[in-house]
């Protein structure tokens, strides 16, 4: 059976990249591209800092779906739909709903300060505008709320190949059809509405990118959870990191300065190469070099959710904080919140998680 032993590769890629997000978050809090969120630049010239995000966001929240829907097969080989389920929704559900009523209302306050100096919730109730804070708090949240969805999804589709004849084939794919599969990338991103309106829920949806992101996590289960694919991903991980490297520096030299999030670019043919080809670039190279476990590596397996859920009121507070209220230049900035969001999320993860409802609230664990 593919999930038999513990794939230490898997756990080491998921918290590398979940490290590479708190790293991406402290650019994107200071970009000046137009990426919605955040709080701005340092004037309108080239902030060649920003390269950050085009290197990574194409490919590094794919693949985290993508890692969930191996472990999902795997967790699922060991328990019942039904106990899977139930853990999913304490993990996933609980703190990204509960949990904005405890904790991220604190990230809310910061994404909703601007706002409230303009006067703009003066007249409204002390309770609702807590709500509104707590709702404005979502921030990276929404990664989980999005996999909750997925997982509801996943027992609808496993009902309909209730004896794995459709998982079992997926896992005769070469690696000339894997490579291709990278066209359902490109699918998924057209799913994208072209021209959000304005005052509409067109922008929450290509923020949350549902239809899209079903896809990585879909071929996760159905098509990596497999060890033949992985070993031929395995084999091939030198020259899949050599082509998405070459992808990635057309994609960035042909389109640095412009709004790497729009839904023009994020469907653009080569986006969604240099994407796919990350992706596959990123488990090759884990699987053939860091298939094993540390004390290190064992602890930021345990951690990386966790510091995953609270990384962002670091960002927050420390980035509006500096960029409002001082005159430090902007490389003592992005210094300052580096080092700010790297340990303080540490320390915020280590206090919450040994309080116990706390715990519950924000992390959905219910005991050390």
């Amino acid at each position: 059976m593919a999930g038999t032993e513990r794939k230490h590769w898997i756990d080491n890629l998921r918290w590398v990249t979940v490290l590479l997000v708190l790293f991406y978050h402290v650019f994107y809090f200071y970009n000046n591209k137009g990426v919605f969120g955040g709080i701005g630049g340092f004037g309108d010239g080239p902030q060649y800092q920003d390269v950050v995000m085009y290197i990574l966001y194409p490919w590094f929240m794919p693949l985290l779906f993508l890692l969930a829907g191996i472990s999902s097969r795997y967790a699922l080989e060991k328990q019942s739909a039904k106990e899977w389920f139930k853990a999913r929704t304490r993990k996933l559900l609980v703190p990204s709903t509960i949990g904005l009523l405890v904790f991220h209302w604190m990230v809310g306050y910061f994404n909703t300060v601007v706002a409230s100096r303009q006067g703009v919730f003066d007249s409204i109730p002390a309770v609702a505008k807590y709500f509104i804070m707590a709702f404005s708090g979502i921030g990276p949240l929404w990664f989980i709320q999005v996999l909750w969805l997925l997982c509801l999804l996943l027992l609808l589709v496993r009902a309909l190949d209730r004896k794995d004849r459709f998982w079992n084939w997926c896992g005769k794919a070469g690696i000339v059809p894997i490579i291709f599969l990278g066209i359902l990338f490109w699918v998924g991103e057209k799913t994208l509405i072209m021209n959000p309106r304005a005052e509409s829920a067109d922008g929450l949806w290509n923020l949350y990118k549902p239809l899209f992101y079903m896809i990585p996590f879909l071929l996760g289960y159905f098509v990596f959870s497999h060890e033949e694919v992985q070993q031929k991903v395995k084999a091939a991980w030198v020259p899949l990191v050599i082509c998405a490297v070459v992808a990635g520096g057309i994609l960035i030299g042909t389109t640095f300065g412009q709004d790497n999030t729009t839904p023009q670019y994020l469907g653009s043919p080569l986006n969604c190469v240099y994407g796919w080809l990350a992706c596959l670039a990123m488990m090759g190279w884990f699987s053939a070099r860091f298939d094993r476990t540390s004390p290190f590596a064992s602890y930021m397996t345990r951690s990386s959710y966790g510091l995953y859920i609270v990384h962002y009121l670091v960002v927050a507070a420390f980035g509006y904080q500096m960029k409002t209220h001082t005159q430090l230049p902007p490389a003592a900035m992005y210094l300052i919140l580096l080092v700010a969001v790297f340990a303080l999320s540490f320390a915020l993860w280590e206090i919450l998680r040994r309080i116990p409802l706390v715990r519950w609230c924000v992390f959905g664990e219910k005991k050390n």
